[in-house]
């Protein structure tokens, strides 16, 4: 190539375009150099030193509880949890650990194996309500406890002058089982195990959210994963607002200490129950957080069952307040009438056999059979009734079923319906099983429940409501409240059938001879019926079932309790003081006279032993 050519291609300009070229470059890269170096160099870092991406649950707060009036029952408080994350978790780090921790370490080793199995990649609580000292520890050697966190979740806080402790019940740690049945749970959540607190669950948990970070190789929070995009807010539970009356709450638990019982309180319009009481109870600020072993194993061994909601668990035969349901199936019948009369001549006479009565009441009319608790007057009706009419009006008013109440494991009781016992006996019930069924014995059993409502549905005039709890709930997303629909079913009973059932209630109360004048009180129409419900096992149960005002009432009532005897001298008494709380609480402290010195009659236990029961 001739040096002409050379020179021209290396000229001056070229050379000078080339350098302006080189300079730009390694400028541009200085840029980027010290973009990366200046600018993201903290970020790069951090990724470099990020182990792995971990879930940090962020929990919500349980939903509060209210009574009637909006005064608080139940809240929360914050509280600390630890949980464990197992695929960030190393072994040596156990002893340290156990030395932290208020655990056994042959429990802690039990419940990582147990939770190694469910996700790797999960927290999962392993401790409650963890006291600051542990945190301190916890937090002090963290660099070596990888996989171990604080968690911040909430604790229930009760706030009431009554228990409440089956109506309201507790949460406790999820079960096993119950992981099968609730998969978005994980072991070590709290959940709701009896009460409303189960029977709630759904509403009053919430929904919990999630923080997704980055993590160093000691387990340490590096950065906020996507800055925070692929994060979940926590939603609290919603809140719930009872219809119970705190006060007459109270009263309740108060007048069932020392004994086995049950007493349930319903305003007869609503179907809101404003009291429920079980005896024995619990104290429910123990179920607090975390719960002591001993004072959980010693209501587990109690012989007298305080875990029991009598309530709604338990089942005794009704006694004489059945015969009120006998009455009205006799007057809608028409097999007698409000001047009809049956002689009692101290019993009955039913073939071969004569069937004791508690008295010789001679001829007497339905309201004189209801104050006095006349057998021999209700051992006919029934036979007259037969069995298609006894059965088919007690499964009317709901017995052999379930109330629907908003809580858990609620029984039925026993009252087969006529299909059933027509198939059972070809269609031919024995009479001395009609008979048992006049008095409510033999094989009736029922609930505390199902008696209230019962009540509850003659003292409205013939309409059957669901009892419930809960009345509205809080809805904190809407911030709206939201009234729940119960169940009514009209009886389609005549007003007659009613009011004569009414007034023999009244009487009974407030007549002379009736069965219940210590439940009387001046100024109050209360309408009410003893029984005294036979026990195979022991000693009699008593029951009072009662309502209040005569016309347009405000609440009815059953109480019962477990060998009681007599409803009228135990049962009846406790009614009257609840009725006070509710209308007259300012005189609910006026000392009670003596038994023997009240105008009242003695009902016995309603079963004649000469009637056979039949197995």
């Amino acid at each position: 190539m001739d040096n002409n050519y050379s020179d021209k291609f290396i000229s001056t300009p070229r050379i000078r375009i080339f350098k302006v070229i080189v300079i730009l470059v390694c400028t541009l890269y200085t840029l980027k150099l010290a973009h990366l170096q200046l600018v993201k160099g903290l970020l790069y870092k951090e990724a470099s030193e990020a182990q792995a991406i971990k879930q940090i649950i962020q929990e919500p707060f349980r939903g509060n509880i209210f009574d009637t009036d909006g005064n608080l029952l139940v809240h929360n408080k914050s509280s600390f949890a630890l949980s464990y994350t197992p695929n960030l978790w190393r072994n040596e780090a156990f002893p340290l650990l156990v030395s932290l921790v208020d655990l056994d370490s042959t429990e802690l080793s039990n419940s990582f194996e147990k939770y190694n199995a469910f996700s790797p990649f999960l927290p999962i609580k392993f401790q409650r309500d963890v006291d600051l000292e542990t945190i301190s520890g916890i937090e002090e050697y963290s660099e070596y406890l990888r996989g171990i966190d604080v968690i911040i979740e909430s604790k229930r806080l009760y706030q009431s002058d009554a228990y409440m402790a089956h109506l309201l019940g507790y949460t406790k740690e999820i079960s096993p089982k119950e992981l099968e049945t609730y998969q978005y749970y994980r072991p070590g959540d709290a959940i709701g195990k009896q009460g409303i607190e189960k029977e709630y669950e759904g509403l009053l948990k919430g929904n919990e959210g999630v923080k997704f970070v980055a993590v160093n190789k000691f387990g340490q929070q590096v950065f906020q994963y996507e800055k925070g995009k692929k994060d979940k807010i926590s939603k609290n539970g919603f809140d719930l607002y009872l219809g119970i009356k705190t006060d007459l709450q109270a009263k309740a638990e108060q007048l069932l200490e020392g004994k086995r019982g049950a007493i349930v309180a319903i305003d007869p319009s609503t179907g809101e129950i404003l009291a429920m009481a079980s005896s024995p109870t619990f104290d429910l600020t123990e179920f607090s957080g975390r719960i002591s072993s001993d004072y959980y194993n010693s209501l587990i061994t109690d012989p007298d069952k305080p875990f029991l909601d009598r309530t709604v668990n338990s089942e005794y035969p009704p006694g004489s307040s059945w015969k009120m349901l006998i009455a009205i199936a006799g007057l809608e019948k028409g097999i007698i009438s409000e001047s009809s009369r049956l002689l009692c001549k101290g019993g009955y006479q039913y073939g071969n056999r004569f069937f004791k009565c508690l008295g010789h009441h001679g001829s007497i009319d339905v309201k004189t059979a209801i104050k006095k608790s006349c057998n021999a007057f209700f051992y006919q009706l029934s036979l007259k009734l037969g069995a298609e009419n006894v059965i088919n009006y007690g499964r009317l008013l709901n017995f052999g079923q379930l109330t629907g109440v908003d809580l858990p494991s609620e029984k039925k009781g026993n009252f087969q319906d006529l299909t059933t016992m027509n198939k059972r006996f070809n269609d031919d019930v024995p009479g001395w099983m009609l008979m048992n069924f006049g008095i409510g014995q033999g094989e009736i059993l029922v609930t505390p429940i199902q008696m209230a409502s019962y009540i509850a549905a003659i003292a409205n005039g013939g309409t059957w409501i669901q009892p419930h709890v809960v009345k509205k709930i809080y809805n904190n997303v809407t911030r709206t409240f939201q009234n729940i629909e119960y169940k009514k079913k009209n009886l389609e009973l005549s007003s007659n059938s009613i009011d004569i059932v009414k007034e023999g209630m009244w009487q009974v109360v407030n007549a002379g001879g009736g069965t219940a004048g210590n439940a009387r009180i001046d100024g109050l129409d209360v309408c009410g019926k003893t029984s005294t419900a036979q026990n195979p096992h022991g000693k009699d149960h008593g029951w009072f079932t009662c309502f209040a005002p005569k016309d347009n009432p405000k609440i009815a009532m059953a109480v019962m309790v477990e060998n009681a005897g007599w409803g009228g001298r135990v049962c009846a008494p406790i009614a009257k003081q609840l009725l006070l709380e509710y209308f007259y609480p300012e005189r609910n402290k006026v000392p009670e006279p003596k038994l023997d010195s009240l105008n009242i009659g003695i009902e016995l236990p309603s079963i004649d032993t000469n009637i056979i029961s039949f197995n």
